[in-house]
């Protein structure tokens, strides 16, 4: 199986934007293991730029030269980290940093899916993240890696995407601020009725949302493939997931007419 990963800041780092060691490693260990059992598996990371302002030892920047030097300095760090952490269990790690035009151009766009063709071939595990020193605007950013990841998946013929989150899965109601709501364990249809169900921005370091997970959803499902919400401070939920259990939320996919 060809499975795509996609961890956000708030599962790597801690609030102040350093490394969360203890859950980096976890996942580490279970992506390796997986990797181990013949499935497929690429990273869609977030954490570049929150990691950058750790490292730096800076407020979170609002100006966009600032957040470019916080994600050079930040990526930096995170692949240091996963080359280190993955090489402990043999597997070779891949960079591949993206823009929007990357993936809105045709040619681009093959080269990207032929690169990540090759490296699965290899054995190599590609970690993907968007190249926030460069994409700035609404024409080159792809804007979060929720978006990144479901692109990433379509381009790479993926099977499952799982987004890994602060969150268990979609809910009947915002559960920050509505106790009494419920887990929605599967969903068979991206109607208006589900997408009204977003409510809220990201993390403090991140960008993503509920709502910028469900477009994620319905452009997955509608190439086919599967996509999960889960918790990605229990990687171990990862096992139940790519065996076809019951874990966080399981967007059922479906070929588009």
């Amino acid at each position: 199986m060809r499975i795509v990963v996609k961890v956000g800041t708030s599962t790597l780092a801690h609030p102040g934007g350093l490394l969360n060691i203890r859950h980096t490693e976890d996942l580490v260990k279970v992506w390796s293991d997986i990797q181990n059992a013949g499935h497929q598996l690429i990273v869609v990371s977030s954490a570049a730029t929150g990691l950058g302002v750790g490292k730096l030892q800076i407020e979170k920047p609002s100006d966009i030269t600032t957040k470019q030097a916080a994600a050079a300095v930040g990526q930096c760090e995170l692949m240091y980290t996963y080359d280190r952490l993955f090489s402990a269990y043999d597997h070779t790690v891949a960079q591949i940093l993206l823009t929007g035009v990357d993936v809105e151009h045709t040619e681009r766009r093959v080269n990207i899916q032929n690169t990540l063709t090759r490296l699965l071939e290899l054995g190599a595990l590609p970690i993907i993240n968007e190249n926030d020193t460069v994409a700035t605007d609404e024409i080159t950013s792809i804007g979060d890696n929720d978006t990144l990841a479901a692109i990433v998946a379509c381009c790479a013929q993926a099977d499952l995407l799982v987004l890994l989150s602060d969150i268990d899965g979609l809910y009947t109601a915002n559960p920050h601020t509505h106790p009494d709501a419920k887990l929605i364990p599967l969903v068979r249809e991206i109607t208006p009725a589900v997408m009204a169900l977003a409510d809220g921005a990201g993390s403090a370091l991140g960008t993503g949302g509920m709502a910028t997970k469900l477009r994620a959803a319905r452009m997955v499902t509608g190439s086919g493939a599967d996509m999960v919400i889960a918790n990605g401070a229990h990687p171990e939920l990862l096992y139940d997931i790519a065996a076809g259990k019951p874990a966080g939320t399981r967007f059922t996919g479906h070929k588009e007419d």
